[in-house]
């Protein structure tokens, strides 16, 4: 079919998308219930599931539709494209099928698992930039000195063609108790395309955009009511990491979304949590946009027993970034805050301060010695019911006279000062350092506190729960030299198992 340049009415576009060539290289994803979050959020979630294709992106669609629309003639020497990673592996695959050159412009900070998959796809990398309009820049300038056709990620009718038969796929798919869809937003191109296709054929359902709130620029575009350029935009969801949306994909959503809502990080960790607990596969931040929007929107609005969809648009998430999406998760889902609290300096002041705090799990733990009169303690503590136990559980301890500061929605103290707690202390004696590893269970740590009792000064302290079967702590223990042999003879007869690292090269060097 021939496709118009830009500029096209909504019943064409559900004609192109009809006739789109996208079943050679993609599945139609099943649309599943997601039991775990229906109950918790009390709606019907359901998740059209585009992190199963073969490339684990819903983007081989779009790419491989293009170049369905291409002759041999003008793609002959080949094709260019700019991408963060999915897009990329969906025109490494189309083109691969059609056993033609695919050169691929990708940012320096892709994740490695999509630089490796294009790879894997025959694909010819260049890195280049920081950003994807860095890249796309300069894929725009080899395009026109190798004679390469560039297929554009998102502004382009036959690629938001393609990426529309996920709506075409919905029609078919979906309850018609089905009130909202959400999908995530980067160029425009997945939302343009659902949307041209669900509103005409169900225009009741309503279109709900997501975006991080670093890289919001259909809003912002949006609001402005043109098309607009952003500063900077955050990497940590690098699929829609995009400063500057498409013009006809701007066109689209002015006319066909109802609404877009921002998520920050940490509810974007939590939702790839949500999704792993009801599918057991873990997707990528861009993946679990749809899904972060849902829970803001239903919880601001208080919307219950309703039916709603999600896109969740990717999987392609490098291992080693989980550590920090669990790390967040938890801040996230309001299930972990993180207090600064100043308790006095003296023997047992730790241990009264934790079961002040009661059944609840301490997460996170850290302390140094610093002022012979009060201590400050970096706290992370579990708790179940959201902003209202949060708030409660403030007022609790400083009805008890402490000093309170939270942190749980502090940038820095969660990315940096968590972990820099410390330090070497001046005037201190006879400190000793030990490890020691105990059962976790619910207030495990305030049982250990109990057990070491407060015959010694605790002068440093450091505990984080990794969610494994034995918690950790590294303690330092002020104890007299004519005090050495009892210490010894209580450490055994507690029972838990404990190294000494007193004489560690990393103790010497950072912390004594």
């Amino acid at each position: 079919m021939r496709y118009p340049p830009h500029a096209m009415d909504i019943d064409k576009y559900q004609e192109l998308i009809d006739e789109a060539a996208v079943y050679d290289v993609a599945q139609e994803s099943p649309l599943e219930l997601a039991e775990n979050l229906s109950i918790r959020i009390n709606n019907r979630i359901w998740m059209k599931r585009e992190d199963l294709q073969s490339i684990f992106s819903f983007k081989l669609r779009g790419a491989n539709n293009k170049l369905a629309t291409l002759t041999q003639e003008v793609i002959s020497n080949g094709v260019i494209c700019s991408s963060a990673g999915n897009h990329a592996q969906g025109v490494a695959l189309a083109a691969q099928r059609r056993e033609i050159r695919a050169v691929i412009v990708m940012p320096i900070t892709t994740p490695s698992i999509k630089v490796s998959a294009v790879k894997a796809l025959g694909g010819e990398i260049l890195l280049h930039g920081d950003t994807y309009d860095d890249a796309y820049a300069k894929a725009r300038e080899l395009a026109a000195s190798e004679s390469l056709t560039f297929i554009h990620p998102f502004d382009d009718p036959a690629v938001i063609a393609g990426q529309g038969t996920i709506g075409r796929e919905l029609v078919s798919q979906m309850s018609e108790k089905v009130s909202a869809v959400f999908a995530p937003i980067g160029g425009g191109g997945l939302i343009s395309g659902i949307a041209s296709y669900l509103k005409g054929k169900r225009p009741h359902i309503r279109i709900i955009g997501v975006e991080p709130e670093d890289s919001a620029a259909m809003k912002k575009s949006l609001k402005a009511g043109r098309p607009i350029s952003l500063d900077h935009v955050g990497i940590f969801a690098d699929g829609v990491a995009v400063r500057r949306v498409g013009d006809e994909t701007f066109r689209i959503c002015k006319e066909l979304v109802d609404e877009i809502i921002t998520v920050d990080t940490d509810q974007i960790c939590a939702s790839i949590k949500d999704i792993f607990e009801d599918t057991r596969s873990i997707v990528e931040p861009a993946g679990a946009l749809a899904v972060a929007g849902l829970k803001k929107y239903v919880s601001e609005r208080g919307i219950k027993n309703e039916e709603f969809t999600v896109i969740n648009c990717g999987a392609n998430v490098n291992f080693d970034r989980l550590r920090h999406i669990a790390e967040r998760a938890a801040i996230g889902e309001e299930e972990e805050i993180l207090l600064a609290v100043q308790i006095p300096e003296q023997p047992g002041s730790f241990r009264k301060f934790c079961e002040t705090l009661g059944r609840r799990n301490i997460t996170e733990f850290n302390y140094r010695y610093n002022n012979p009169k009060k201590a400050h303690v970096f706290v992370g503590i579990q708790i179940k019911h959201g902003v209202k136990e949060h708030q409660t559980l403030i007022n609790n301890l400083e009805s008890l006279g402490y000093v309170i500061a939270d942190l749980s929605n502090n940038e820095m103290a969660k990315l940096h000062i968590r972990h820099m707690v410390g330090g070497s202390a001046s005037n201190l004696a006879d400190e000793r350092l030990f490890r020691f590893e105990f059962p976790e269970r619910p207030a495990a740590l305030t049982d250990f506190l109990q057990a070491i009792g407060t015959n010694w000064n605790i002068s440093l302290f450091h505990y984080r729960n990794h969610g494994s079967d034995y918690g950790r702590v590294l303690a330092g223990i002020q104890v007299p030299q004519d005090d050495s042999s009892k210490l010894e003879l209580h450490l055994t007869k507690l029972g838990y198992k404990h190294f000494e690292e007193s004489e560690n090269p990393a103790y010497r060097m950072f912390l004594n």
